[in-house]
């Protein structure tokens, strides 16, 4: 079942606490399936855009591993600019399998410009 967060375009892209409660609700939905079934959840977008910001790509995918919630949640509005925003996709995906370990497999922040330009890109997976 695809679910689409709407990161880009106001008035109505959801916090990253909001992300994240959505993340918990998906996978109280799929918790509460009578059937014994295995489910993959799968989420795309990249880190900071245009301008990278390594510090913040790291803070994300840090609390990731660490199942810490806090730092995700609270993550202000005013980072999400443009593809940034794509950042609320990794946010959604931890609340939905929280309590499962991450592992980040890599990180590389792509520069194309000596101006900084580029996006911040990784990869990952809960077991």
């Amino acid at each position: 079942m695809p679910v689409f967060i709407n990161t880009y375009i106001p008035p109505n892209v959801p916090s990253a606490e909001r992300c994240y409660r959505l993340g918990q609700v998906l996978a109280r939905a799929v918790g509460s399936w009578p059937e014994d079934i295995r489910v993959g959840i799968i989420a795309s977008g990249g880190l900071s855009h245009f301008v990278i910001d390594e510090e913040l790509d790291r803070r994300v995918l840090d609390a990731v591993v660490a199942g810490d919630a806090e730092p995700l949640t609270t993550i202000p509005r005013a980072f999400m600019r443009s593809g940034t925003s794509e950042i609320l996709n990794w946010v959604t995906a931890a609340g939905a399998l929280e309590g499962l370990r991450a592992t980040v497999v890599d990180y590389v922040p792509g520069y194309r410009s000596p101006a900084g330009t580029g996006t911040g890109m990784a990869f990952a997976y809960w077991e």
